[in-house]
């Protein structure tokens, strides 16, 4: 069943690139957002043009390059931001300006030193601005998760009245929950008599750890465009991971029935260029492209995958571009697994052989974690060369 659309909002190259460590050269930027292109996902952040030159290049290149989807340059709702961001566009086929403000008290108060009305005027006027260079116009009330309701409401009201056609309500410190952030967008979507001309975003940090469970909440609570990254990357603890999120969509559709455009068996192939790119290692058990998410040590658990592998994967490696599942030989492997990988290995094992090179290969695995097909082979050798060599010597005794 092919579910209500979702668009995918990809911003690796621009909050992805916040977090320290993973900043990208203009050539690199221009690689990942070719990948991101392949992968289908509709709109890519560019980056933030008012920032530094370099930045404004890269927004500039990556419009003029990669034509398929929607290119997406960031702005405060300042003029000179918005004029930056508009220039950097200018030659895409289809570009957007993304501008911003905070809205809550706290920001208001200490970073910002505007009331509540200077507020929603600078969000107004930086949206009309905006409208300027293009007709698509993306406002994010940051750090909405924290804003007073009924002054969110009047500013998400005014923006759009203005001409805002996507509005975004970011959890910018990642402190909401799941439960909290479904109640807040079926709020303000209600109570905003013009909320049916916008679609609604959400933008969720993992400082708690709840970023992708909070954007699924969201999404259930009428949100139609999700901000996220390859890998999760981001701010602090990072953004919603893309790769989680949309293979929640495709192995829970039944909860969560919504279709993206992105080509999943690309999944992989991307958060390895981004590893390479930034010489920064995903870690190992993160979900779906971690080296562990497929897999498995216990001999229990290879014992059912070697039987049937719907029993411990709840989805195909294939699905998301990794070649195939792997039986980790270690300390916790049975003796199933032990077999399996020798006959794979061209190796038709004795019942003796199977049990001599298993007690072997635990002992080792005790002593060095992980036991490889190097080893594994040279255990084989090992015990046929002792059953050779005792075989001669029983030969040797009984001609005597």
């Amino acid at each position: 069943m092919v579910g209500e659309q979702l668009r995918i909002f990809d911003t690796t190259l621009r909050d992805g690139e916040q977090a320290p460590g993973f900043s990208l050269r203009i050539n690199e930027k221009i690689q990942m957002a070719r990948q991101l292109d392949t992968l289908g996902v509709d709109i890519i952040e560019a980056g933030f043009p008012i920032a530094s030159k370099d930045d404004a290049e890269s927004v500039r290149r990556v419009a003029q390059e990669v034509t398929r989807p929607v290119i997406a340059s960031l702005a405060r709702c300042r003029r000179a931001d918005i004029e930056c961001a508009g220039e950097a566009i200018k030659e895409a086929e289809r570009g957007r300006i993304h501008t911003f403000l905070a809205t809550s008290d706290l920001h208001l108060k200490h970073k910002l030193h505007m009331s509540r009305e200077q507020c929603q005027e600078a969000a107004v006027d930086g949206v009309k601005l905006a409208r300027q260079y293009t007709d698509n116009v993306q406002f994010s009330a940051e750090d909405a998760l924290r804003t007073d309701v009924d002054f969110l409401c009047q500013v998400v009201e005014a923006t759009i009245t203005a001409g805002a056609t996507t509005i975004n309500l970011p959890d910018t410190v990642g402190y909401s929950t799941p439960d909290e952030i479904f109640d807040f967008f079926r709020t303000i979507t209600t109570r905003v008599p013009n909320a049916h001309k916008a679609v609604f975003s959400a933008h969720c940090h993992d400082d708690l750890g709840l970023a992708v469970a909070n954007t699924l909440a969201a999404l259930r609570a009428g949100v139609r465009q999700v901000e996220c990254t390859i890998n999760g990357i981001g701010e602090r603890a990072g953004n919603a991971s893309l790769e989680e999120i949309v293979m929640a969509t495709r192995v829970r559709s039944d909860r969560l029935p919504f279709a993206t455009q992105i080509n999943t068996q690309a999944i992989y192939a991307t958060s390895q260029l981004l590893t390479a790119l930034t010489s920064e290692a995903v870690q190992a058990n993160k979900a779906i492209v971690g080296r562990n998410a497929f897999a498995h040590e216990a001999g229990i658990h290879q014992d059912g995958m070697l039987k049937d592998r719907r029993t411990y994967e709840i989805m195909k490696p294939e699905d998301v571009g990794v070649s195939q599942t792997t039986l980790v030989l270690g300390k916790h492997s049975g003796r199933h697994a032990v077999q399996n990988r020798c006959e794979e290995l061209g190796y038709k094992l004795s019942r003796y052989e199977l049990d001599q090179i298993y007690q072997r290969m635990i002992r080792l695995a005790d002593a060095q974690k992980n036991v490889g097909d190097d080893d594994l082979v040279a255990m084989i050798e090992e015990v046929r060369a002792e059953q050779t060599e005792l075989e001669s010597k029983t030969a040797g005794a009984t001609s005597v």
